[in-house]
């Protein structure tokens, strides 16, 4: 494929889209060379479930058409393909969420998400793999085959939103839609050395979201840059009348504002930012080679102005255990719409509606899944209601307080993402315990609903292979352009 200008040497999806417009490249261009990387590395990554094939032509032309007539001047993405996250539905594109009871589900409408970004021109390359209905850390627990990370095939890509992680961090797609609910999009994108972004609660819509953890769940932008981490979400940031948990808090231009305070690091001006490390996130049980990756980091932040202040949340250390009450509590409740009646599976093998519902959901759900269904039933249950749902409920406002508290002293709080490096394929998958501790650092800031990115910040050597490390930025409530900020800083102060 000879391309003029080549699209391999624009490694942001906001240049490529700049040319587009220009008319220097077509949409058909940019598109065909994405799936011919594709084509190239997802035999061996398996980061896609569907590639949407059949339906490009008609977007490709649609597309074009808009570009030809100046339509799309306010979108800084325009003919960039993205990877959407299996569990986002698409309007005639087969939506999964990685699991046998929805495996032929086919949404008769799109979520806010997709519509914005149809809206701004950009088109729908795929649909990315995933735990099963996002439940889960690594990936493998999709009904259909595990994903792999791209920085070594033995291991996994993190999760739930491994898919989307790994598709971004092999170069198939640069930009790409994530969900997290206790750090489904952070550990990924640390995982697989890519920005990944979870807005505050509210500050992207769920409707067409299938819900995991309705309390907890968010939409957000995983991308190979920050620039184009902040264009995306712009995009799909804002109020949605489908949505009656999304805030009307208005949506700043996030790539204009974080250009400018860039621009003005460049120009000689110190940054006027305090950061504190929790030492809850700093324990002995953390890699002691993230550490000194974080703390490398931390330093560099200092050079250019950033004072950095240690900090203590001391409820951190209940975060898990709230999670794994309160998310299966919700889970229970969300997934109980799925019987063989409305739609996706039904077993075949029912002589009653009893049975149907009993074999459709034994047949229908994974493991994973089904232990969480079976926590959060218990947790809701007459006479443990008030025992552990109720007191968590309760220890949630604790942690937002010292939250709260926290931030009275410092703009941003940094620590690692996950307290390890990506593991090996199966490593985890008899042990969930171990597996749900992959996300301790990220959960507190989920139970609170504020926003949290992951910046690839360097590498560590590890059985041959180099595994990236991500530095978690947690922001106020609705301070995304912070914390896009800090990430922006990190890319641009730390060579990759």
């Amino acid at each position: 494929m000879n391309l003029k200008p080549d699209i391999h040497l624009y490694k942001k999806a906001i240049e490529i889209s700049e040319l587009i417009k220009k008319k220097e490249l077509s949409v058909r261009d940019v598109v065909n060379y994405f799936l011919q990387k594709i084509y190239q590395k997802d035999g061996s990554i398996k980061a896609f479930l569907y590639i949407c094939e059949k339906e490009l032509d008609e977007q490709i032309e649609q597309i074009q058409k808009g570009v030809n007539n100046g339509d799309f001047g306010n979108s800084y993405l325009v003919g960039v393909p993205i990877a959407v996250k299996d569990i986002i539905a698409t309007k005639g594109i087969r939506t999964t969420c990685a699991s046998r009871i929805l495996e032929n589900w086919i949404p008769p409408y799109d979520a806010t998400v997709i519509r914005k970004i149809k809206e701004l021109g950009i088109p729908i390359i795929g649909k990315t793999n995933l735990d099963e209905f996002a439940m889960g850390s690594s990936t493998e627990n999709s009904a259909f085959f595990p994903t792999r990370n791209p920085y070594d095939l033995s291991r996994v890509p993190g999760g739930s939103s491994g898919g989307s992680a790994a598709a971004v961090g092999s170069g198939q797609v640069l930009i790409s839609l994530g969900t997290d609910t206790g750090g489904s999009i952070r550990q990924p994108a640390s995982f697989c050395g890519i920005v990944g972004l979870c807005p505050t609660y509210g500050r992207v819509s769920r409707f067409g979201l299938v819900a995991f953890a309705s309390s907890l769940d968010r939409i957000g932008p995983m991308t190979l840059y920050t620039e184009d981490c902040a264009a995306l979400l712009y995009h799909i940031a804002g109020y949605d009348k489908y949505d009656s948990t999304s805030s009307s808090v208005p949506v700043p231009n996030y790539l204009e504002e974080i250009r400018k305070m860039w621009s003005d690091v460049e120009s000689g001006k110190k940054v006027n930012f305090v950061a504190g490390l929790p030492k809850e996130f700093f324990v002995d049980e953390v890699d002691t080679r993230i550490k000194d990756v974080i703390y490398s980091s931390v330093r560099k932040l200092e050079e250019i102005g950033f004072r950095i202040e240690e900090i203590s949340l001391p409820t951190v250390k209940y975060a898990v255990p709230i999670y794994y009450i309160i998310a299966p509590a919700e889970a229970s409740s969300n997934l109980a719409r799925y019987d063989g009646v409305k739609y996706g599976l039904r077993s075949a093998e029912a002589d009653n509606v009893f049975s149907m519902y009993k074999k459709t959901r034994t047949q229908g759900f994974g493991d994973e899944v089904k232990r969480r269904i079976v926590l959060g039933t218990f947790v809701l249950s007459s006479g443990y209601y008030d025992a552990y749902y109720l007191k968590a409920q309760k220890a949630i406002t604790l942690l937002k307080q010292d939250f709260q508290k926290a931030f009275e002293k410092v703009d941003f709080i940094l620590g690692p993402v996950s307290p390890e490096l990506p593991f090996k394929l199966g490593e985890k998958s008899q042990d969930p315990i171990k597996m749900y501790l992959s996300d301790i650092f990220t959960i507190p800031s989920s139970l609170a609903g504020l926003p949290g990115i992951s910046t690839c910040v360097g590498f560590v050597p590890e059985d041959g292979a180099k595994l990236p490390v991500g530095l978690q930025t947690i922001g106020k409530p609705f301070d995304e352009t912070g914390i896009l900020f800090v990430s922006l800083c990190l890319e641009k102060i730390i060579p990759r």
